[in-house]
């Protein structure tokens, strides 16, 4: 028998189930595509990445020294 806790987890997860679903449903409408070349170098995104990370700019070492940047300039 389910008691008034139950209930409460069971509105709250269905709430969280119901935004995740639209923050999903919007994330991949607005992805666009990967670019072939990188906006950085200019050397080619391999396959693997433009698949794995829609949308990405930079290939794999660009990206890796712009999160490094990034992370330094967070603090």
């Amino acid at each position: 028998m389910a008691d008034i806790a139950d209930f409460a987890n069971d509105l709250v997860q269905d709430g969280l189930d119901h935004i995740l679903a639209k923050r999903a449903a919007l994330k991949t409408a607005t992805v666009l595509p990967s670019l072939e070349i990188c906006a950085e170098c200019l050397d080619p995104i391999p396959e693997g990445r433009r698949l794995a990370q829609p949308g990405c700019t930079f290939c794999i070492e660009c990206q890796s020294v712009d999160d490094l940047r990034a992370a330094r300039y967070a603090r």
